[in-house]
């Protein structure tokens, strides 16, 4: 990093990154090593080992990951084709990078025989009590075969 670092036009913005926000963390094992990339949940996750393949089942939260030692961020940041809109400060943890989803509109359709909203109806009707909304309580307690 320090011999790279003179070579940098930003060199004064990668430091303050670096002394502010960076990290080297020594892991046991693979294992270990998905755990802490988890709990990171990277906006880029670069897997720099030989078969990167097989650490994929173990990582659940990242933006973009980059396979090998090949792979370089600036690579998926540019021209390898995934869209560069990211989650970013931990977010991968509960989203995903900016996709054809995000364009659509969708609706969510709910279907209940009369045997399933009597068994689904006691549950609603007890969660809506606890909330202390009784006409939703009552909304499910009206389709409760007798």
């Amino acid at each position: 990093i320090d011999r790279l670092m003179s070579e940098m036009p930003r060199a004064d913005i990668i430091r303050a990154s670096i002394m502010g926000r960076g990290a080297l963390i020594q892991v046991r094992d693979m294992d270990e090593a998905c755990a802490v990339a988890n709990r990171i949940a990277p906006e880029h996750l670069e897997l720099s080992v030989e078969n990167p393949e097989a650490m994929l089942p173990g990582i659940r939260h990242a933006g973009a990951i980059f396979m090998g030692r090949y792979t370089a961020e600036a690579l998926g940041d540019y021209c390898a084709g995934p869209n560069h809109v990211l989650p970013t400060s931990g977010t991968a943890r509960f989203s995903s990078p900016l996709g054809v989803y995000d364009f659509q509109k969708r609706s969510s359709l709910i279907f209940c025989s009369p045997d399933g909203a009597s068994e689904l109806g006691k549950i609603a009707s007890e969660l809506a009590h606890g909330e202390g909304l009784t006409a939703h309580a009552r909304s499910a307690e009206y389709r409760i075969k007798a």
